[in-house]
């Protein structure tokens, strides 16, 4: 899928995108609780980078639980950013953040970023190198030690598991009470438009990138989370 296709699809998703996932908390929610320790020696004080940011789910929470940490949220989807926005004001952050409408590519540079988040994004980007590409650009954004917590759809989908998994992973959904119409999009887009991977082909992508021994601290289904840190 070509990015403006994709900026297309999520600016008409916005609207409905909390409420249409919010029966799948508990996975965000085990992510959430596993990705504080290793945040935790981050400054009192952290720049935090947070890229295709969505709705901004990730960013409310680590601002409710650090309240001296400050976030840029980049995000190509004008809809997106702007559900993002609305819920930094009702949360009452939104004074510790900066709103940026487009690719990474077009963030301007400046002071490094202790660390990054960037959950469910660089799956999207299906050519390996340009998925290097994503991922150098977030590590030249922090600073030396500055650590990037991402999450990705894996799987070697050529393996019997697969078989397994992702027949459980679409009836999660359904039981998640995701639209049927849904569901199908998604299961047609695994094969096509979005890069399913192995979890270590996604670690060499990572250390390619520039990041240091990538370390994978989370699974759920076919989601795999892993911290890595810019040396």
């Amino acid at each position: 899928m070509e990015p403006s296709d994709l900026v297309a699809l999520f600016d008409q998703q916005a609207a409905g995108y909390d409420r249409q996932w919010a029966k799948t908390a508990p996975i965000r929610d085990c992510l959430y609780f596993l990705l504080e320790p290793l945040l935790a020696p981050l400054p009192a004080e952290a720049r935090v980078l947070c890229v295709g940011v969505g709705t901004g789910q990730e960013m409310a929470h680590l601002a409710a639980a650090h309240p001296g940490w400050s976030f840029t949220a980049v995000e190509p989807s004008g809809a997106m950013l702007e559900a993002c926005r609305q819920r930094a004001d009702a949360d009452g952050f939104a004074t510790r953040c900066r709103f940026h409408h487009g690719f990474l590519e077009t963030l301007p540079a400046d002071a490094p970023y202790d660390a990054a988040t960037c959950f469910l994004v660089s799956q999207f980007i299906t050519a390996r190198a340009e998925r290097v590409r994503f991922f150098s650009g977030i590590a030249s954004r922090l600073r030396p030690g500055g650590l990037l917590a991402s999450t990705d759809l894996a799987a070697d989908t050529a393996a019997p598991g697969y078989d397994v998994l992702l027949p459980a992973w679409l009836r999660m959904m359904a039981a998640a009470e995701v639209a049927p119409e849904a569901i199908e999009r998604i299961r047609l887009a695994y094969s096509t438009d979005v890069a399913v991977l192995p979890p270590g082909q996604v670690e060499a992508m990572l250390a390619d990138a520039g990041f240091d021994a990538p370390t994978r601290f989370f699974q759920a289904g076919l989601i795999h989370g892993w911290i890595s840190r810019r040396p």
